[in-house]
């Protein structure tokens, strides 16, 4: 049975004042996506508030599983998201170099 990676990711702003949550298969490209975005793209939330920081992923297997957490986590407040990324990433390190 093949191995699928779906991927739950949240981005940030550089002064990291914006969240932005979103599901991916591949996480690398995407990254590459919101910075494009964000030079030329105002029109898309990411590209309008500069959210191409990685700070947290999860990856799932199935696709279903990994849209169904995003939803979860989209409705989250803040808070909860901060206490999410501080589990995971405590220093709210960028990640995109990681990946």
């Amino acid at each position: 049975m093949r191995d699928y990676n779906f991927f739950v990711y949240i981005t940030t702003n550089p002064k990291k004042t914006v969240l932005y949550v979103g599901v991916t298969n591949d996480l690398y490209t995407r990254m590459n996506q919101h910075y494009e975005d964000c030079k030329g793209k105002k029109k898309t939330f990411a590209g309008r508030y500069f959210c191409y920081n990685l700070i947290y992923f999860e990856r799932h297997s199935y696709i279903n599983h990994a849209i169904e957490r995003e939803k979860e986590i989209k409705g989250w407040t803040r808070d909860k998201k901060v206490k999410l990324i501080d589990e995971f990433n405590p220093e709210w390190n960028f990640l995109n170099d990681e990946i």
